[in-house]
């Protein structure tokens, strides 16, 4: 494996459901491989999970046949034992490694695994030419003998095999692995959280003086209470009225016995002119709570963003037919606004702008510099067409680059929106993916985060706000995944989702001091389906400059139909201010 070498733990489970933190491990398959790609050491074992076995008709594995076998904490010293010291690879590494970190945790115990190896997102990196990533098809690509899928061991066997033919395909690339730091991380965060239920009802707006309550209405406490805070707030969300933990511009009324405390809360209402009431008022007003307006009985319409945007920019257009259509063109080289001109060109005529080398790299335009850039060399012995950046000017040029691949993504200029494909009648809508990807800066991390917002584009409570510290929000309807040090998604579940919710953005922002003129291009892609699903639509966002946090794309409802638009609007304050703006409470 050259220098692609190291100790593997190569892990498989079946679940009885798709939530870590709620269903359980029903059998698991560990294998090691050592550094020279031999396999070392196996071992597979069903479970009892003390639950329903969830979906037999996937994994097969009903009561019975589970009768007898051990729990995980009879087996987690076994395991941790194979497991320590080594890189734990999964195809969907996330999704394993949380499984077991949660069964680890429940026997009160370490998962001992301090870097993990997703095999999904190092194929996304290499994008060999297959419809999808699944383990089978990717397992039929390379020439990895399948006998028995949902079966742990068999499909652990399976992916040593994957394992070995992407590493070679990786090396053949020079990609870096996107290793998967997994610090040890606390047993609380294992802790299952109850669900907060959205306001069924729409905002209509704030309290008029000596008016009444009308449900739907967003109300903030601030301050000590005659009743139990928690039971002010139950009486509040029985009457049909959305009680918020932070006080923004959408507030209706604050709750307050100490309008001169100084809090925050009362120093954001006096800022945003929201209206103040005692307890006792409230308590009252709570006896004649007018009827709302149902989330589900009103369309959505276009609402003004929390955030201060510029006029809206016509997106560039993409040339269906262009010279370029379905070609693939990585830029090397140049200041980033150069390259950045570069990659919009590419667009202009039809192609699509990768960030990274990959299989799926028709061709290279070299810059000013990029001639030096450590990719050249390998570049060449792949035989991809190179041209400097003239080429871009028009189809003049003689020379063509290799045949483009067929059932290539949608190419989406900045701007640029597609409707998310119906599901068949009778099915829910899928899990979307939305993937951004990008080169590793040289200082600070990207992190990829979320915004779960209502019609007037803000949170319904601060959970809803998805980022590293909390990657998924209590409903476990929008997930952060984390693919590597260059790659991040967000997993939205559409058919879960309140009506309550009206869009779903995806933002990022830059940890340290570099802004995302530093951090280069970002590539947005969209999957509708399972992670492994083939992208539909694709876009290079690279126009910003000196902001460190960026809007990158947005899933919102149009009707009966969920769209996606490749958004690419930059803000030169961090991802605090940012979150400020969709209503988040945050600190200091």
């Amino acid at each position: 494996m050259g220098g692609y070498a190291h100790e593997w733990a190569l892990v498989d489970v079946e679940t009885s459901g798709l939530i870590a933190r709620r269903d359980r491990v029903l059998s698991v398959a560990v294998v090691t491989v050592g550094p020279d790609g031999e396999r070392t050491g196996e071992f597979s074992t069903l479970l009892d999970p003390g639950c329903d076995p969830g979906p037999v008709d996937i994994h097969g594995l009903t009561t019975e046949r589970l009768l007898g076998a051990p729990t995980f904490d009879l087996v987690a010293e076994e395991m941790a034992a194979m497991l320590r010291g080594r890189v734990l690879v999964a195809h969907n590494a996330q999704f394993d490694y949380d499984f077991l970190a949660h069964e680890f945790a429940r026997a009160r115990r370490w998962l001992p695994v301090s870097q993990r190896l997703c095999t999904l997102a190092l194929n996304r990196q290499v994008d060999p030419p297959t419809e999808d990533l699944k383990l089978g098809t990717l397992a039929a690509h390379y020439g990895v003998p399948q006998r028995q899928a949902h079966d742990a061991l068999d499909d652990t066997r399976v992916l040593a095999g994957v394992l070995r033919a992407s590493l070679r395909e990786a090396e053949r690339l020079a990609l870096p692995l996107p290793l998967v730091a997994c610090p040890p991380r606390a047993e609380s965060q294992f802790t299952p959280k109850p669900p907060k239920t959205p306001c069924a009802y729409r905002n209509p707006g704030r309290l008029a003086p000596g008016g009444p309550l009308r449900q739907g209405m967003k109300i903030a406490i601030s301050g000590e209470t005659t009743l139990a805070r928690a039971e002010l707030i139950g009486r509040g969300v029985a009457a049909g009225l959305n009680m918020m933990s932070c006080v923004s511009h959408r507030t209706s009324v604050l709750v307050t016995d100490e309008p001169a405390s100084g809090s925050t809360k009362v120093r954001r209402a006096d800022a945003e002119g929201v209206p103040v009431i005692d307890e006792d008022t409230f308590l009252k007003l709570l006896g004649d709570v007018r009827a709302g307006t149902s989330h589900q009985a009103t369309a959505p319409t276009p609402s003004a963003s929390a955030l201060p945007l510029p006029a809206p920019r016509r997106p560039a257009p993409v040339a269906a037919g262009g010279p370029l259509a379905g070609q693939r063109v990585l830029v090397l080289g140049g200041p980033h606004a150069e390259a950045a001109a570069a990659r919009t060109r590419v667009v202009e005529q039809g192609g699509s702008a990768a960030v990274n080398l990959s299989r799926g790299v028709t061709a290279v335009v070299v810059l000013a510099g990029g001639e030096s850039d450590r990719r050249m060399r390998r570049i060449a012995e792949l035989g991809i067409f190179v041209r400097d950046e003239r080429w871009l000017a028009g189809p003049a040029d003689t020379g063509r680059p290799a045949a483009p691949r067929s059932g290539a993504p949608r190419v989406l200029p900045r701007g640029g929106v597609v409707d998310l494909p119906a599901p068949p009648s009778g099915t829910p809508a899928p899990t979307c993916h939305v993937t951004a990807a990008w080169e590793r800066p040289v200082h600070g991390e990207v992190d990829v985060v979320a915004f779960v917002l209502d019609e007037d584009e803000q949170v319904a409570f601060d959970e809803d706000f998805v980022f590293y510290g909390a990657p998924e929000n209590p409903a476990g309807t929008v997930r952060l995944l984390t693919g590597g040090p260059a790659e991040q998604s967000i997993a939205v579940d559409l058919a879960s989702l309140p009506p309550s919710t009206h869009k779903v953005v995806v933002a990022a922002a830059v940890d340290g001091e570099p802004a995302f003129g530093d951090v280069g291009a970002v590539q947005v892609t969209l999957a509708p389906g399972g992670t492994a699903a083939a992208p539909s639509a694709r876009a290079t966002l690279d126009a910003a400059t000196s902001e460190r946090t960026l809007l990158l794309a947005e899933l919102y409802r149009r009707g009966p139909v969920w769209r996606f638009r490749a958004v690419g609007q930059g803000y030169d304050h961090g991802l605090d201010g940012l979150a400020r703006g969709y209503g988040v409470d945050v600190a200091g």
